[in-house]
């Protein structure tokens, strides 16, 4: 079968590999439709190997070369002998992250911070950038109708985004700004509209500026024209906004939500740094303000945000900025995404 599979930094191949391993009693063999690129992707392929193991993962024992793709769509095309949640046929989510269910975390309900995750196209033996898929069932959601496959592809970010919204307590009526409209930026403003905030969108590239303008979900402050911190008091009586979700990973962005955020506000940092960053923790303690850190979603939340995309109020679509091929995924994907003058914000590549 074809795969896009990750080698070395800046080697990513779309070569014939072996099927997929055979399946399991409580596995589901599935045939990818719509993958999309993720920023952990692009650090793989620009810097990597970061996540992908080097040397066999303590759970999964999947090594490097590693089939990439983790926020994916698919349908079914055979069950192991002991699956009832789905049937073949049927069009699927997946969640891709796996987790032992045993330590101090998952017995508590924490399996995301599971002290030996793994993750589907990441450090697992299948991955959504390939025709063919093996995953358990238990890490599958089925779509309805009323949802397409490639919002079902948009699921995993869409997951990421409303977790870092929800984790700064958004509730109706609050003023939020969010720094960086990138693909988790972009989702996490109509998820913040979605509950009802009034909505500010803070972001430089102009690129980015136009996409988050399309969505119409707030007001976008161009932050190569405007000062974000001035503007953002004028809008709020000179009081900060109720939360922001700090979706860039930027030390600059990190500075502004501190100075934009109201007394006793909430700041979710959402986009990952990359390197250190300076803050004055004292802003902090005088003004009482929370700052909470982020790492993937609640591995429950599948079925809640494909009902949300379902019923129109999260329309993840929004946020695709290019469909390619899988034969394309170097070139018009990771190459665009990396590149300063690129034009695309988020990729969805087709895995058929």
């Amino acid at each position: 079968m074809k795969a896009a599979v990750f080698h070395g930094a800046h080697d990513i191949r779309i070569e014939d590999v072996d099927g997929p391993p055979p399946l399991g009693s409580l596995d589901v063999l599935l045939r990818p439709y719509w993958c999309g690129i993720c920023g952990t992707d692009l650090h793989e392929y620009a810097m990597g190997p970061i996540v992908i193991p080097s040397h066999p993962h303590p759970l999964t024992g999947a090594t490097a070369p590693q089939i990439l793709g983790h926020e994916f769509s698919a349908e079914v095309l055979e069950v192991g002998s002991g699956v009832r949640s789905v049937r073949v046929g049927q069009r699927v989510s997946v969640m891709p992250l796996l987790y032992c269910g045993s330590c101090y975390y998952c017995r508590r309900g924490l399996n995301h911070l599971c002290q030996s995750m793994a993750c589907v196209g990441l450090s697992f033996a299948s991955g959504g950038i390939s025709e063919l898929a093996v995953v358990p069932a238990s890490h599958v959601s089925v779509l309805p109708d009323s949802v397409s496959d490639l919002q079902g592809a948009l699921v995993e970010p869409g997951a990421v985004a409303a977790y870092g919204v929800d984790t700064a307590q958004v509730r109706p009526g609050d003023t939020v700004l969010i720094t960086g409209a990138g693909p988790i930026g972009a989702l996490a403003s109509l998820y913040a509209s979605a509950l009802g905030a009034r909505v500010f969108i803070s972001e430089v590239n102009p690129t980015r500026v136009a996409l988050a303008r399309s969505l119409d979900v707030g007001e976008v402050i161009d932050q190569s024209k405007i000062d974000v911190v001035a503007w953002i008091k004028d809008q709020t009586e000179g009081i900060g906004v109720d939360a922001v979700i700090e979706c860039s990973g930027n030390e600059r962005a990190l500075q502004t939500a501190i100075a934009s955020v109201r007394s006793a506000g909430r700041i979710s940092q959402t986009g990952l740094h990359t390197r250190l960053a300076a803050i004055d923790p004292m802003v902090l303690s005088e003004h009482d303000i929370t700052l909470s850190g982020t790492w993937c979603y609640p591995v429950t939340d599948w079925p809640r945000i494909i009902d949300l995309i379902a019923r129109g109020r999260y329309p993840v679509e929004k946020v695709v900025s290019a469909q390619i091929s899988m034969a394309d995924v170097v070139e018009k994907g990771f190459e665009t995404l990396l590149s300063p003058t690129g034009d695309q914000v988020k990729v969805l590549v087709n895995a058929r």
